[in-house]
């Protein structure tokens, strides 16, 4: 009997999921149909770039000199070990630029912006605003939906260069600290590592895990269903959600950079 209902619930969990994974393709599907269509809400883009990146640059830039620092104390002693410790910006660069840098900046955004973007979409769900925008005929998906989608496609790029620029700072500095390095053969040894299809298509992936925050949250905030129950839950489905399509998108996307330009 215990067996019994234990495959009951699993299967219940499943289908659930799987109404779930349609609901949000729908979802998506019909961002796309209404993209291109009017009206262009350019202020409230305007409005969330600024709330996407703007209200983020310290969080990132945070991120970054930790990142910077804490990649290049551990990465010393094991370099030196092997007598490749003039290498390490080499190594640091392209650690911060191809991979750390994206991932990491795209999972702390989807964390502030994820839970940001459900609670407030959710609650305005709640009590009935997006309804309210819906009888007056203002088209809220526009309003709601595609400026915050948009606004986290454009900066999460922006975001990661800054991140990864703090970062080379930071292994620069504890560099300094730690063995006196100049830096001119810091960062010249730094960037000579990198191609340019590394700075460019390992920056614009980020565009994609942008668009992962922004649709999965926008869709879990607009079909809200009951009280603030339901919206701290949609609050952290996005967290989790985002986090974890960014790391399945991130495996696809490299594994297409290998296959079109190969390894360094």
């Amino acid at each position: 009997m215990a067996l019994r209902d234990l495959a009951s619930a699993e299967n219940g969990l499943l289908t659930e999921f799987a109404e779930r994974a349609g609901a949000l393709v729908l979802f998506t599907v019909e961002f796309f149909k209404r993209f291109w269509r009017p009206p262009y809400e350019w202020r409230e883009l305007l409005n969330q770039m600024d709330e996407v990146g703007t209200k983020s640059f310290l969080l990132t830039a945070v991120t970054g000199l930790a990142i910077g620092i804490v990649l290049s104390m551990q990465s010393r002693g094991t370099m030196a070990r092997f007598g490749a410790e003039a290498m390490l910006p080499s190594m640091l660069a392209l650690s911060v630029v191809k991979e750390i840098g994206p991932v990491i900046t795209s999972l702390v955004l989807a964390g502030r912006l994820g839970a940001g973007i459900g609670a407030e979409i959710g609650s305005m769900r709640v009590t009935e605003q997006i309804d309210a925008l819906e009888v007056a005929a203002l088209k809220p998906f526009h309003y709601l939906v595609i400026t915050r989608v948009l606004a986290c496609v454009l900066m999460f790029p922006v975001l990661t260069v800054w991140t990864d620029t703090v970062a080379l700072l930071g292994g620069y500095l504890e560099s300094v600290l730690a063995a006196d390095m100049d830096y001119r053969i810091f960062f010249n040894t730094a960037f000579s590592a990198l191609r340019f299809s590394d700075l460019v298509v390992d920056t614009l992936k980020t565009s994609v895990f942008g668009f992962i925050v922004g649709i999965v949250s926008c869709f879990l905030g607009y079909h809200v269903r009951g009280g603030t129950r339901e919206v701290g839950q949609a609050t952290m489905q996005a967290v989790v959600a985002s986090s974890l399509l960014i790391f399945l998108a991130d495996v696809v996307i490299v594994r297409i950079s290998i296959t079109l330009f190969g390894t360094v």
